[in-house]
């Protein structure tokens, strides 16, 4: 099936905009502590909450810029059957950490999210 673009292409990008944010900011925030990590060498060195929660904040980052990169490469398409279904679990992803975590940047998820919802296919 060959790609067409009918409509915009930006909620791929919005959530490639908001992992490099996130990244950055795990550097910005944790750049000690994920430091600390890299001379203890790496491996088996992430035991307390700080390390934990520093790891995961990095993390987090890649793993929202590889959805990023996957709901570019779906939007691209005609067809895009599955936006509903990934904005919904966005939407409830985004809910949660809002509620758990409201000073967070999981706000900043809200519109791409409301994008995918959007979306028809």
């Amino acid at each position: 099936m060959k790609a067409t673009t009918k409509r915009k292409i930006w909620i791929g990008r919005s959530f490639l905009g908001i992992a490099a944010l996130h990244t950055i900011a795990a550097g910005f925030f944790c750049g000690k502590i994920l430091l600390d990590v890299v001379h203890r060498g790496v491996y088996d060195t992430v035991h307390d909450h700080a390390t934990i929660a520093a790891v995961w904040f990095l993390l987090f980052g890649a793993v929202m810029a590889l959805f990023g990169m996957a709901v570019n490469a779906l939007e691209r398409n005609e067809h895009f059957p599955a936006a509903r279904g990934i904005g919904i679990g966005c939407l409830l992803l985004t809910v949660v950490g809002v509620v758990l975590m409201p000073a967070s940047g999981f706000w900043l998820a809200i519109s791409p999210t409301i994008g995918l919802l959007r979306v028809r296919s």
